[in-house]
């Protein structure tokens, strides 16, 4: 199909449709108007966001980022207070640590 055939059939001028063409490629494309041309080439537009990784490693890595980042501010203030524990035993402390934020809301913080 050409431009100017899917122009008519959207129902706007042939540099529209160019106009279009270069904001899809430029990622600046509206949702609407993306409808509008599926709906033209009688599609449906499908928009989704899919994830990288299984829920249960999502939550597992929010939790370690957390318990990491708690963690080493504990560390600091232990260090200067001369009371340094050192790296052993760290990854003990983490796991320990999201256990017992488990039943927090791991996504309300920053």
């Amino acid at each position: 199909m050409t431009g100017v055939q899917l122009a008519a059939r959207i129902r706007v001028r042939p540099q529209t449709v160019d106009a279009l063409e270069k904001s899809e490629a430029s990622g600046s494309i509206q949702l609407s108007t993306l409808r509008r041309a599926a709906e033209a080439l009688d599609c449906t537009l499908v928009y989704a966001l899919v994830p990288n990784s299984s829920l249960e490693e999502a939550v597992e890595a929010r939790a370690r980022r957390i318990a990491m980042r708690d963690l080493k501010r504990v560390a600091h203030t232990m260090k200067l207070e001369a009371q340094e524990t050192g790296d052993a035993g760290m990854e003990g402390r983490i796991d320990a640590y999201i256990q017992s934020i488990k039943d927090r809301d791991l996504w309300k913080e920053p």
